[in-house]
């Protein structure tokens, strides 16, 4: 009996929906961005640095902040930025978009959200 409700527990959590261990949390994203990010990216102020502005990022085109110089593969990416597209992409960015010029990979899944979670707030 141990072993089936052992066996059955994954799928049960998966029935029951996110809980709050699996949502974002825009404190703790804002935290990590910048530890992670913010040596390249700005959220603050609409400027570009090493990598684009991220200000009102989710929801927007890829390759679209002005006056930033994108790979052509992001360019040609077709992307629009979700919080599903944003996950795979920080979770591993040249193997969602071959080419890219971004290096860092957010492991971590609860990080990511906790990321995306901040920048939608942007």
């Amino acid at each position: 009996m141990k072993r089936v409700l052992a066996a059955a527990l994954p799928v049960l959590l998966l029935l029951a929906g996110p809980t709050a261990a699996q949502e974002g949390d825009a404190e703790r994203g804002q935290a990590l961005f910048r530890r992670q990010c913010a040596a390249c990216h700005q959220v603050a102020q609409p400027r570009n640095g090493v990598g684009p502005a991220l200000q009102n990022v989710v929801g927007r085109p890829a390759a679209n902040a002005e006056g930033f110089s994108y790979s052509p593969a992001l360019q040609e990416s077709g992307i629009t930025w979700t919080p599903g597209t944003l996950d795979t992409y920080l979770a591993n960015p040249a193997g969602m978009v071959r080419g890219t010029r971004m290096m860092l990979r957010v492991a971590d899944e609860q990080q990511r959200r906790d990321i995306i979670e901040f920048l939608a707030a942007q």
